[in-house]
């Protein structure tokens, strides 16, 4: 090694006064004050090749390959002692300048000579330069790996608030807990960061000492023809970084087959594990990743565009095939909601595919985000296809107790104004080239109007899906004033969930006034098939008086009135609404309607002189009596189908 040192000592004293000497009369100045500075600068030692250099750089391509040899023989002196080293050059500042110095000299010597390469000599002799800097670029690419690992054993990370105001740290943990090994060279550790919510942050994750050395041999290797050796170096120890952050995130490996056998629970929790791991992702890690990458190889915009294409290729296809995976999965109607997550967010994260990914080797990344993200839309719309069918396939089996809500109303309401929490997405989902399904002939083939957006017609769609289901469920009854009844209720249930929603926006003011109308209707008809014929008992025609009626008429009717009020009374107290408000609104409509009719009856019925005497033996019911019991009606009995939720 004492040889080796000497030799670079007269390697770096060659190279002052080649490089200062603009001609040989200045060269030789420079050599005669080497010499008398140090015995070891001996005139033969010194002027090995410096002549010959300056008669090569001026004379070639006419003259002999004598000064071409000569520089080989010197450069593999000097850089054989570099690849044999065993300890990394990069420790001494002396050492790395002035091994890139050396391989400055290759470089340019095979430049020069590469014109006039079909010369037998000169092509012998650049073939030994070839070779030569396989070598050195090998022990470049040690030296660039070696970097790339010490480095990344420690780094900081600043929060950078938009306001430029303020500035601070963030720690992170490598894979061993204990703090006191962090940063002393532990072997196999690789810092990951925790998961964050912060989104305004960047990673600095090797030291700007380090970034500047690694450019240093970046920018040799590129000009050296090794520019994707250099890459791929880089590249692997940047992506074990990212792959270990995503795992410390949560996120795991997952095959299609792996994600469509998960149980749904499970799959709901690694989805949420996901969010978090592609915002981190899309807003730091790559973002960051984008800035080092542009700093170790500033100039040179190619091979910093492949490295980073490679460095976060293998994790954005990790995180765009788990939402494939989800897209693609089953079509339940009760997995839109984790599947709009999913779709949500790679929608709110387009602009940053857009921006991270801008050159042309991540084009391929970028557009198959587009292509997934659309994928999913595809899906939500499959999704709402299977609400149809369930809608559809639902049976008109054993009625409702009490006409109360059927648990298809519930459940369709609550889904649809759930699902339109995400509205805006769903209108970006039905306004991609969707063409809803032709209804059945038997229901209404307006769709909406010219001006209705796609996904107003589709809710639209399924209302009126709903509404048919409902009417065929309300005909198994046998009672036809509880088939009233049950859409009556049932549709004062879809109006008020419409109303006080977004569905309400979609739908349109003309739709609830519709559907308002229709439910007065079967009001109108509940109260006729109901109550209509006992006020028919009650009924006196017009400008009779009570002494035309024989006593034993006014007795039969008084009777009937009782049994019929009681009856109808006993069975509507069973009867079901959902709603406490509603409820009562409908005890007073019938007590408007029932009552003046029977003031009026009882009056008369006073009045007959036969019944005079014992009239109040006929009447079971005072006008107190008659509103008590009225009163007492819907109070249903099976709890569950008169919650209101």
């Amino acid at each position: 090694m004492e040889d080796n040192g000497e030799e670079k000592l007269l390697a770096v004293a060659r190279h002052i006064a080649k490089t200062l000497g603009h001609n040989e009369t200045m060269a030789d100045d420079i050599l005669q004050i080497f010499s008398n500075f140090d015995g070891r600068f001996s005139r033969e030692k010194l002027s090995d090749n410096i002549g010959d250099d300056h008669d090569h750089h001026h004379d070639h391509p006419r003259g002999s390959v004598t000064a071409l040899e000569l520089t080989l023989k010197s450069l593999e002196r000097q850089i054989s002692c570099y690849v044999e080293a065993d300890h990394p050059i990069w420790a001494d500042s002396a050492d790395s300048a002035a091994f890139l110095d050396t391989i400055d000299e290759l470089i340019a010597t095979i430049r020069e000579w590469t014109p006039v390469s079909r010369q037998k000599a000169v092509g012998a002799c650049l073939g030994r330069a070839q070779d030569l800097m396989h070598q050195a670029m090998f022990r470049a690419e040690d030296e660039f790996r070696s970097l790339m690992g010490s480095g990344g054993e420690s780094f900081e990370l600043s929060r950078d608030y938009r306001n430029g105001e303020s500035t601070g740290n963030l720690s992170f943990d490598s894979e061993d807990e204990d703090e006191g090994d962090i940063g002393n060279g532990v072997d196999n550790e690789i810092p990951v960061a925790h998961p964050i919510t912060n989104y305004e942050i960047v990673i600095d994750a090797l030291p700007s000492g380090t970034i500047k050395d690694l450019h240093e041999i970046a920018k040799r290797m590129v000009a050296a023809g090794f520019g994707k050796e250099c890459s791929h170096v880089y590249s692997s120890c940047r992506r074990e970084f990212l792959e270990e952050s995503l795992s410390r995130l949560g996120l795991q490996k997952l095959s299609t087959e792996e994600v469509h056998k998960m149980p749904w629970p499970d799959l709901e929790d690694e989805i949420e594990r996901w969010i978090k791991a592609v915002n981190v992702s899309l807003r730091i890690l790559f973002p960051s990743e984008r800035r080092l990458c542009d700093r170790v190889f500033v100039g040179l915009s190619s091979a910093a565009d492949l490295s980073f294409m490679e460095v976060c290729r293998g994790s954005t296809i990790q995180l765009l095939n788990f939402a494939d995976a989800v897209a693609i999965r089953s079509r339940s109607p009760e997995r839109l909601f984790r599947v709009l997550d999913v779709f949500e967010n790679l929608k709110d994260l387009m602009p940053e595919f857009e921006s991270v990914f801008s050159d042309q080797y991540c084009l391929v990344l970028r557009n198959e985000a587009i292509t997934i993200w659309k994928r999913l839309g595809e899906a939500i719309r499959a999704i709402l296809m299977e609400l149809e069918n369930l809608i559809r396939r639902d049976p008109a089996k054993a009625p409702v107790p009490g006409g109360g809500l059927h648990p298809i109303t519930r459940y369709v309401m609550n889904y649809l104004r759930a699902a339109c929490r995400s509205r805006r997405s769903l209108e970006l989902v039905f306004d991609e080239n969707v063409v809803p399904p032709p209804p059945p002939s038997k229901l209404n083939n307006n769709r909406g109007g010219s001006s209705s957006s796609s996904l107003s017609v589709q809710m639209a769609w399924i209302m009126e899906l709903l509404e048919s289901n409902l009417e065929a469920k309300s005909k198994i009854y046998k009672d036809s004033a509880l088939s009233y009844f049950f859409m009556m209720n049932n549709g004062r249930y879809i109006v008020h969930k419409v109303k006080d929603s977004e569905l309400g926006l979609l739908l349109g003011d003309d739709w609830i006034r519709k559907h308002t109308a229709k439910i007065r209707q079967c009001h109108t008809n509940y109260q006729r098939s109901s109550w209509n014929k006992v006020l028919g008992v009650l009924k006196l025609e017009n400008g009779s008086q009570a002494a035309n009626f024989a006593a034993s008429t006014m007795k039969d009717r008084i009777k009937l009135f009782n049994t019929s009020f009681e009856e109808i009374c006993d069975v509507q107290s069973g009867w079901v609404v959902y709603d406490d408000q509603i409820r009562e609104e409908l005890r007073i409509s019938v007590v408007k309607l029932l009552l003046p009719a029977y003031d009026s009856f009882i009056g008369r019925l006073r009045n007959v002189p036969e019944l005079r005497k014992h009239v109040e033996r006929h009447i079971k019911f005072e006008a107190e009596d008659i509103e008590a019991r009225i009163n007492g009606l819907f109070q249903g009995n099976t709890g569950s189908a008169g919650r209101r939720n």
